[in-house]
C-alpha cells in the first residue's frame, strides 16, 4: 500500500470514529442560532459544513491546517531555498495535517507525473470538438466529466465494496484527477491562443513547473509564479460556491470527477472564479477611457468614484468574511516588486491599491474596502507574458482542485451521508416572524 495512503487510514480511522462519537451522543445539541436574514442572504456565517482542509479568519485570512500564508512560505519545502512553495507540500499538508518532508513531496511530485501519462485520447477528441472560441471552462470541464471513464471509485462501487473504504479508491481518484488537470488546462491554452503547437510532458518537473511547461513557459520566474499561483488559490474554506458545490455532489457519492466538475460550474461564476477576469477588463476599460496607460492616482480616483456613481461595483475589492487586505493579494503584490518591478500593470496595480479602499470606506456601504486575490492575480499572470484573460479561471480551477478534491477524501473518511437541507417556501418564513407589510 502507498505510505502516504496507510498515514490516512492511521490519522483519519480516529477522526472517522469521533464524528460518529460525536453524532450519537451530541446529535440533537444545538450549536448555533439561524437568523432569517442568514438564511435569505445566501447562509453568511452560518456554520453547516464540516470542513478541515482551511479556515477563513476574518482578520488573519486563509489557514491551511492552522498555517498562514507566510508560515507555509517558510515551512512547505521548495525546489530552491529563495523561491516558492510546491504545491504538492500543501496537498500533503490539507491531506494529512502534517507539514511534509522534501521526500513526501518528491513522491507526489513523481506519482502524479506518472499517472499525468494516461489520459485517454477520447479526452482530447471531446476538447476538439469544441468550437476554439468556446470558453477555456467550457473546454475544462467538459474534459474533467470525460476523464470520469477512469474513475476508480465508480469501478470500485460497482463491485461492491464496505462504506468505510469509500475513501481510498477516492484517493487514487483524486491523485488521477489533479496529476491530469495541468494537461489539461495546458492542451486548451496551446489549442486556443497558440495555433495547437503542443507541448509534452516533462515528467523530471515538478506539478506546477509543468503546467508552465506545457503552456510554452520555461522560464524560472514563470515556474515560481505558476507555483505560488497553485499555492494560494488552493483552497478557501468550505462554504465557497466552487468546495460547497465539489462537497455537495460528492455527497451522493458522485465520483470525483462528476464532483469537482460541479465545483469548475461554479468557480465559472463572474461573482466566483471569473472574477480575475472582471478585474482586468476594469483595468483596461479604465485605461482606454481615461486615455493613458500610466493615469495618476488622482484620474484613478476619479473613475474609481465615476464607477461607484454609475451603480457598479469596483472588482478585486471586498470579501464575504475577510476584513482586512487579503493575504493572497500581499504575497503576489510582494512577489511582483521583487520579480516584476517596472512591469506597468504592476505599478498600476499599486496605485490603485493607494486609492480605492478610502473611496470605498467613505461610502459607508462597504465592510471590506480592501482589495482579495483577484485584484492582482490577473494583473500579475499578464505581466508575465500569460495575457488571454480567459485562461485565468482555468489555471485557478487547477488550484481549487488541490483543496476541494483533498476536502472529498475526508467527507468518505468521515462517511458524511448525503447533503439534505430542508426548504420552505416564502410565506412560511414570513409567519414565523409574524411578517406585516
Amino acid at each position: 500500500m502507498d505510505y502516504i495512503k496507510q498515514r490516512i487510514i492511521e490519522i483519519g480511522g480516529p477522526k472517522a470514529e469521533m464524528v460518529k462519537d460525536l453524532i450519537k451522543k451530541h446529535g440533537d445539541d444545538v450549536i448555533q442560532d439561524v437568523t432569517l436574514g442568514q438564511v435569505l442572504t445566501g447562509m453568511k456565517g452560518m456554520v453547516s459544513l464540516l470542513t478541515c482542509t482551511s479556515k477563513l479568519d476574518p482578520e488573519e485570512g486563509i489557514r491551511f491546517r492552522g498555517y498562514s500564508i507566510p508560515q507555509l512560505q517558510e515551512l512547505l519545502p521548495k525546489l530552491h531555498q529563495d523561491g516558492e512553495p510546491l504545491p504538492e507540500g500543501l496537498f500533503y499538508l490539507m491531506l494529512t495535517g502534517e507539514l511534509p518532508t522534501k521526500e513526501d513531496v518528491n513522491h507526489i511530485s513523481e506519482q502524479w507525473a506518472l499517472r499525468a501519462q494516461g489520459i485517454p485520447s477520447h479526452v482530447f477528441d471531446v476538447i476538439n470538438a469544441l468550437p476554439k472560441d468556446a470558453h477555456p471552462m467550457i473546454q475544462f470541464n467538459s474534459a474533467i466529466l470525460a476523464m470520469s471513464t477512469e474513475s476508480q471509485f465508480r469501478k470500485a462501487y460497482l463491485t461492491g465494496m464496505d462504506k468505510k473504504d469509500y475513501w481510498a479508491p477516492t484517493y487514487e481518484g483524486v491523485m488521477d484527477l489533479i496529476s491530469r488537470l495541468p494537461v489539461i488546462a495546458a492542451y486548451i491554452y496551446r489549442r486556443v491562443f497558440h495555433n495547437e503547437q503542443y507541448i509534452d510532458i516533462d515528467p523530471s518537473l515538478d506539478w506546477a513547473a509543468n503546467l508552465s511547461h506545457m503552456m510554452g513557459y520555461d522560464s524560472i520566474e514563470v515556474q515560481r509564479l505558476m507555483r505560488l499561483y497553485m499555492v494560494i488559490h488552493a483552497d478557501h474554506e468550505g462554504g465557497n460556491v466552487s468546495a460547497h458545490a465539489t462537497h455537495l455532489v460528492g455527497s451522493a457519492l458522485s465520483n470525483p470527477y462528476y464532483s469537482f466538475s460541479a465545483g469548475m460550474n461554479g468557480l465559472a461564476g463572474p461573482l466566483h472564479g471569473m472574477a480575475n477576469q472582471n478585474v482586468m477588463h476594469w483595468i483596461n476599460k479604465m485605461l482606454r477611457e481615461i486615455g493613458t496607460d500610466s493615469p495618476s492616482t488622482s484620474q484613478i480616483k476619479d473613475y474609481a468614484e465615476m464607477t461607484l456613481r454609475n451603480g457598479q461595483v469596483i472588482p478585486g475589492y471586498g470579501h464575504a468574511v475577510l476584513r482586512k487586505t487579503d493575504p493572497r493579494f500581499t504575497v503576489q503584490l510582494e512577489f511582483a516588486k521583487k520579480y516584476a518591478p517596472d512591469a506597468p500593470l504592476i505599478q498600476l496595480v499599486d496605485k490603485i491599491y493607494q486609492v480605492v479602499p478610502d473611496i470605498l470606506e467613505k461610502t459607508g456601504k462597504v465592510k471590506n474596502p480592501w482589495p482579495n486575490v483577484d485584484a492582482i492575480s490577473g494583473s500579475l499572470l499578464s505581466s508575465f507574458g500569460i495575457t488571454e484573460y480567459p485562461i485565468y479561471t482555468v489555471l485557478f480551477g487547477v488550484s481549487r482542485a488541490l483543496g476541494v478534491l483533498t476536502q472529498l477524501i475526508w467527507d468518505r473518511l468521515y462517511g458524511l451521508p448525503i447533503e439534505r437541507p430542508k426548504s420552505q417556501n416564502l410565506q412560511w418564513f414570513a409567519e414565523k416572524v409574524n411578517y406585516q407589510p
